[in-house]
């Protein structure tokens, strides 16, 4: 873990009565490109993207342990995607950012979107990441699901290695074998209650009737062999938002960001530095300088 985080910057900050650990990288002056607001998986700490960041040097990040999560204490009282986007955007003021790009995997792909829709002059561009637009979503393999849903997942390495394809499918694109295990060393276990409040989060939350409103430039990124996310979610998202184009990666599970690493930096960042669209150039930045 240590390695993935040697250039993070971590802080215990607290928002209207929630203490969140919040973790930067290079959050500094001089670098030109607007920096990525991440979004995690459920349960997720932020160890489990932190190379992500690493990779990405040429940007800032921003991300936090959820409460329960990673090293944010339990939550007092249950939240909503409202309430987490008001808390994001507070935490951003702190850290002096306006505009961001918005990214999210899965669970944490939900959320981006619903951050873009409740704070759309902080967002500039959207990847979503292995995600559905909510309850109205395709459901996945039901034996991923019940694996999901035991708890051995995140503190019993053998259990994860033994069910790592029928939970996450995909094949490792990248012949590294052992980033698999180099990603169930990074996890640590949210705390039950921690794990509940992020499942009632999203308890009957879809952002589908909002989508055609998010003209955001979007990019979807989705693994032919998720088990999880089926891709017919990604299609969805697609026909919905009105400025969105879909990657499939051929051979990817849950977990592609992971096994397909170096194509999948390459499609984020091709995205994040293409040219302004005519509406982005249009548009007035309630952050410009």
């Amino acid at each position: 873990m240590a390695d993935a985080m040697k250039d993070a910057v971590v802080t215990m900050e607290e928002v209207a009565g929630r203490t969140l650990r919040v973790a930067t990288w290079r959050l500094v002056q001089g670098i030109e490109q607007p920096p990525i607001l991440f979004f995690n998986g459920i349960g997720a700490n932020i160890e489990a993207v932190a190379p992500l960041a690493e990779t990405m040097a040429e940007r800032g990040f921003i991300m936090f342990d959820m409460p329960g999560t990673g090293e944010s204490p339990d939550p007092v009282i249950p939240y909503n995607p409202f309430i987490m986007s008001w808390i994001t955007a507070e935490i951003l003021g702190r850290h002096s950012l306006g505009e961001v790009d918005v990214m999210g995997v899965s669970w944490g792909g939900a959320m981006a979107q619903h951050f873009a829709l409740q704070h759309p002059a902080r967002t500039r561009r959207l990847i979503l990441v292995a995600t559905t637009p909510g309850m109205a979503m395709v459901p996945g393999n039901p034996a991923a699901f019940t694996k999901m849903a035991n708890p051995r997942r995140y503190i019993d390495p053998e259990f994860m290695n033994e069910h790592f394809a029928t939970l996450y499918g995909g094949a490792d694109a990248d012949g590294a074998a052992h980033q698999k295990d180099s990603h169930i060393g990074r996890l640590k276990p949210p705390s039950p209650r921690g794990y509940m409040y992020q499942l009632l989060c999203m308890l009957g939350w879809t952002s589908l009737p909002a989508l055609p409103f998010l003209k955001k430039e979007t990019l979807i990124m989705m693994g032919e062999d998720d088990q999880i996310v089926r891709p017919i979610n990604g299609q969805i998202l697609k026909a919905m938002i009105p400025n969105a184009r879909i990657q499939m990666f051929e051979g990817g599970g849950h977990l592609f960001l992971l096994t397909h690493a170096d194509e999948s930096v390459a499609a984020i960042r091709e995205f994040l530095d293409a040219p302004e669209t005519q509406a982005e150039k249009g548009r007035v930045s309630a952050f410009a300088a």
